[in-house]
This record gives structure tokens, sequence and C-alpha cells, in this order.
């Protein structure tokens, strides 16, 4: 089941990408679940937990405002709106893992599968900015709060 997961992300990443766009684009007829629907459906006898894939889209939709505003101070040169939609939405997928899914996705490899999509669909320096913000994120929003501080 964790072999495909990357799969799985990056159906979630298409998904957020798709339903970022059409909503930018004033698409009324934009439905996430229609959305995450059709690409499950295309990768049916890949992936095998489609729970874990739903459960990314909707909770990344969910709390979508904490999230940028958790990146924004990250990456304080980039305001979230001029951060490539890619790139969004993989520092958000990779932000929601660190923050909501470290019981079941350990927080160097919720780092690792993001850098990994940014690299197969972001620009040249997309994975180095992702990772970068990523580690900064472990580093504030995770460690810092684990080992008692409430620096974040």
């Amino acid at each position: 089941m964790a072999s495909n997961r990357h799969l799985g992300r990056i159906v979630a990443l298409q998904s957020l990408y798709e339903y970022e766009f059409r909503l930018q684009s004033n698409d009324t007829s934009v439905d996430i679940d229609e959305i995450l629907t059709r690409n499950l459906d295309r990768y049916e006898t890949a992936i095998e937990d489609k729970a874990f894939v739903t459960k990314l889209v909707k909770g990344v939709l969910k709390v979508q405002d904490d999230l940028d505003s958790k990146i924004a101070p990250i990456a304080p040169d980039w305001p979230i709106d001029q951060i490539a939609r890619i790139d969004r939405n993989i520092l958000r997928i990779g932000v929601y893992e660190l923050l909501h899914q470290a019981e079941i996705v350990p927080p160097k490899v919720a780092i690792n599968e993001a850098v990994e999509l940014a690299k197969a669909f972001g620009s040249d320096n997309s994975s180095k900015f992702v990772n970068g913000v990523l580690g900064t994120a472990y580093r504030t929003l995770v460690e810092d709060t684990t080992n008692g501080s409430t620096t974040v």
C-alpha cells in the first residue's frame, strides 16, 4: 500500500491543481468530488488506498487558508498568490502531511515526496524551493512545537 502512495499524491496534486485552476477561471461547474472521482478512476487498478488520496485532497482544501498562512512567513519573498500554482499545491500537500498526517506519514517522507513531486511537475528550481520551505516548516511548525517551544 505504501508504494502506491506516491501515485496517490500525484493524483491528489493533479486534482488540487485542476480544482484551483478552474476556480480561478470562474468555472461555476467545478466540483472537487467529480474531479477526484475522475482522476481516481483513471488509476483504479494502481491505487489501492483511495481513502488516503481522498483524505489528502479534502484535508488540504478544508484547512487551505491555514496552510497558506503558515507557508507565507516561511517564504516571505514569495507571496502565496505569486508562487507557481503547481508549487503552491505541492507545498500545501507537504505542510498538510507534516501537520495533520504525522501519525501515518513520517516528516522526512512527507518532505521527500513533495520534493519528488516538484522535480516531476515543477520548474527547474521547484524542488529546491519546496525542499527549503518544507525544511523550514518542519523546523518551525513541527520540531519547535514538539520540543515544548511555542515558536510558530
